[in-house]
């Protein structure tokens, strides 16, 4: 299965399911998400909300839509919710090479475990602030982040997926 955020697409250019949740205080924004399974059939969801961020994890066979209004969580044969959070407070989305998904709000680090509400958070050497996901290297996602009301400390941090610890990425380790 892959995911892609799309611009808004032309009517009846793909198949297309509406993913919306009535509530009064729902956003006018939506966001468009292309589905390509196996058989490379597109698939074109709608979602409520401006874009941030769409991970399938196949392990899991899921995926996970955030935008700005909800997280909905997918079951990637069917494409039907498994379950939605409202006014989510995450602003980025990763799934960890193994199918765990793991979101970040600016100050914490948090990995999904069975559902949306039973997420653990990961632990940190200090306390985070505008954290910012980078790069892979293997099982570990490099971050940029700075320090809880100390912001001239910004550091670059690893996550290591395997063991879920945190440390602050050493400079010798720089190439």
């Amino acid at each position: 299965m892959k995911t892609e955020i799309i611009n808004q697409p032309y009517s009846g250019e793909f198949k297309e399911r509406i993913y919306d949740i009535e509530s009064p205080w729902n956003s006018q924004s939506w966001t468009w998400i292309k589905f390509i399974d196996e058989n490379l059939n597109e698939t074109v969801g709608q979602f409520r909300g401006t874009p941030k961020e769409v991970k399938y994890s196949e392990n899991r066979n899921e995926i996970i839509v955030l935008t700005s209004d909800y997280v909905y969580r997918l079951n990637a044969s069917d494409l039907n919710i498994i379950e939605t959070e409202s006014q989510p407070q995450y602003q980025d989305l990763e799934v960890s090479p193994d199918g765990i998904f793991f979101f970040h709000n600016y100050y914490e680090i948090e990995k999904m475990n069975s559902s949306l509400s039973d997420l653990t958070e990961i632990q940190s050497p200090f306390k985070m602030d505008d954290i910012r996901f980078r790069k892979w290297n293997g099982n570990i996602l490099e971050f940029e982040c700075e320090e809880f009301t100390n912001w001239s400390r910004n550091e670059i941090m690893e996550l290591d997926t395997n063991e879920w610890k945190i440390k602050i990425k050493t400079a010798h380790n720089t190439v």
